[in-house]
């Protein structure tokens, strides 16, 4: 990398689990720095409020670091398929919040999925089942905070709300209601076309498969037509809800 590391600070608005920043914004905080579609591996819980430098490795990837302790590696990956099983608005409205996860969120200030996070403040993305199994949905109308002067939300926004649902969808899929959680381990992301604040959208997560503590899943970000704007491939790990929360 030619000049200067560059240099990243997550906000503590952007936080997820108690006191680091959600999975997904600081997966897309990062992924900008490739360009393109890319694999971001997070290694460690990210900080708050905390400045992080990302450097070129031997490898060609990038990584981000506090103080030398890894973070998150970056990579470029092939594009993740903009597909999506048919799911309308009034789907997603009909349905969101009807998870057991809302019974007693395990991240209740999350970001994008904590209910403590109030409008204009949190994303207020609120998954439910469609079907045993899945898919998953959720409306969203992004707040103008999240977005450009000209109404466009933000890429690494985009990443964040493509975060929440796929972990509860994997997490209701594979994980006993027993106090067990999931973090974010990896995430692939394609961003096609960006959303615009005040206007309405569904973003639906189905599970994928599991291997041991891995979960996989995937997530798309649809317009009021349906089409796909963006769309994610995500492994989650399983931990004990008693040793974050």
């Amino acid at each position: 990398m030619a000049g200067p590391e560059p240099r990243l600070r997550v906000g503590r608005r952007f936080r997820g689990p108690p006191g680091v920043g959600n999975g997904g914004y600081v997966s897309g905080l990062f992924a900008a720095l490739a360009g393109g579609a890319a694999e971001v591996t997070l290694r460690r819980p990210v900080p708050l409020e905390r400045p992080l430098a990302a450097r070129r490795a031997g490898d060609g990837s990038l990584v981000v670091e506090d103080e030398g302790t890894l973070l998150a590696e970056v990579r470029p990956a092939a594009a993740v398929e903009l597909a999506a099983p048919a799911v309308t608005l009034g789907q997603a409205r009909a349905v969101a919040g009807r998870s057991r996860y809302y019974d007693d969120p395990v991240f209740p200030a999350c970001f994008v999925c904590g209910p403590d996070r109030g409008p204009g403040d949190g994303l207020r993305i609120f998954p439910g089942t469609l079907a045993a199994g899945g898919p998953w949905a959720a409306p969203w109308t992004p707040d103008p905070s999240v977005a450009g002067a000209d109404g466009t939300v933000r890429p690494e926004i985009v990443w964040a709300a493509l975060d929440c649902p796929s972990g509860i969808a994997a997490a209701e899929a594979a994980v006993p209601d027993d106090g067990g959680a999931v973090l974010l381990g990896r995430m692939t992301a394609t961003v096609a076309g960006l959303p615009r604040s005040g206007r309405d959208y569904a973003v639906i997560a189905w599970p994928g498969p599991r291997d041991g503590r891995k979960l996989a899943a995937t997530s798309a970000l649809l317009d009021a037509d349906g089409a796909v704007l963006a769309a994610a491939a995500t492994v989650w790990l399983t931990v004990s809800r008693h040793r974050e929360a």
